[in-house]
């Protein structure tokens, strides 16, 4: 071997005997150094991302919803009070008719007869009843005769009148005004007091009937003012209470309530399907939150707040309920910062981050 290159291989002998020996001391001082860039980086869970809202006093109002039927104001279907053959129909399917307007007519020729008998035989009585009283006024007959032609008198008018009423049965008149519908019978049909001839309606105003838990009925009374929808109408529509049933429905546990909807141009037709809402309970200042902020648990309701950027989670008591809100009346205070998304990832202590803040 070259003697030039002899101790430099001594000397790197030496030096890596050395570093053998020294390595496992020195590597934790590596290690150390190694490592203290990543100690700059915080150890704990991802921020979560959420909404969040400040909560503020505001005007809170419980919601009944309820379905109900508009109903006319007054039907009945027509019907004569007399058998006998119809002779004629002075009305037309559909269209509007008056309070007392002649519709139907049924034969009445043999009562007209009696009628006319009747009244030629209280003509006479009339007179006889007049020659009497001149001779019972000088005293030529006695009282006795008197009261006898007086009451064949008033026995041929009751007669009079029974067969008047009966002829009055066999027309058919209009019980109120409203719309009359299609007809059953034709002219010369044969009817009887269970014939129905046609369906009288009134539609203006429309009765709207609904029913409400048992537990309001105590809060709902005459004038109470609804709102109820319409399929094909876009506007609410505006109502007022004016009966109640004074009894609950032993199956459903309801009350039946009906309202008056005055009806312009009886452009809304009765039987139709409607939405109904009332307002009930209303608080000027209530602590609400959304429904879906609540978490209901076994041991009580709690929500999650924003306190120094992490998730706490606060018990709360609830009060009053509408179909979105609910209020808070213990445990929340105005200016807490309630956590409103991403209920089901919050766990206590975790950091957040928020999107959108109300």
């Amino acid at each position: 071997m070259n003697k030039k290159f002899k101790p430099i291989l001594v000397v790197s002998l030496i030096l890596l005997i050395a570093a053998i020996i020294f390595y496992p001391k020195i590597k934790p001082l590596f290690k150390s150094q190694g490592s203290a860039p990543a100690a700059a980086v915080p150890a704990g869970p991802r921020a979560l991302n959420v909404d969040a809202m400040v909560l503020k006093p505001k005007r809170l109002v419980e919601l009944i919803n309820s379905s109900g039927t508009l109903i006319p104001d007054e039907q009945v279907d027509l019907a004569f009070e007399t058998s006998g053959k119809i002779v004629s129909i002075f009305f037309d399917e559909g269209t509007r008719v008056r309070r007392g307007q002649l519709l139907a007519k049924i034969n009445d020729l043999p009562l007209q007869a009696q009628l006319r008998k009747l009244q030629a035989q209280k003509k006479l009585a009339e007179e006889r009843e007049f020659r009497q009283r001149s001779l019972l006024s000088r005293d030529a007959i006695s009282q006795e005769s008197y009261d006898q032609v007086v009451t064949e008198l008033q026995s041929i008018e009751a007669d009079i009148m029974l067969v008047e009423a009966r002829i009055a049965e066999t027309e058919l008149r209009a019980p109120f005004d409203g719309v009359i519908g299609l007809r059953h019978v034709s002219e010369g049909a044969f009817v009887n007091m269970n014939t129905q001839i046609a369906r009288l309606i009134k539609n203006d105003p429309l009765k709207i009937e609904f029913a409400v838990p048992e537990r309001y009925s105590g809060e709902i009374h005459p004038g109470y003012p609804i709102r109820f929808f319409l399929d094909g109408f876009p506007d609410t529509l505006q109502a007022r209470v004016y009966a109640i049933d004074p009894k609950v429905d032993v199956r459903t546990r309801n009350i039946v309530v009906r309202a008056r909807y005055s009806n312009p141009n009886e452009r809304i037709k009765p039987g139709r399907f409607v939405s109904i809402q009332l307002e009930l309970s209303e608080i000027a200042d209530a602590l609400a939150i959304p429904t879906e902020a609540l978490i209901p648990e076994m041991e009580g309701d709690r929500v999650f707040v924003l306190r120094s950027g992490r998730a706490h989670s606060v018990n709360v008591t609830t009060g009053l309920r509408t179909e979105d809100q609910i209020q808070i009346t213990s445990g929340l205070q105005a200016g807490d910062t309630l956590i409103t998304t991403g209920i089901l990832q919050l766990r206590q202590g975790i950091p957040l981050q928020i999107d959108n803040l109300l």
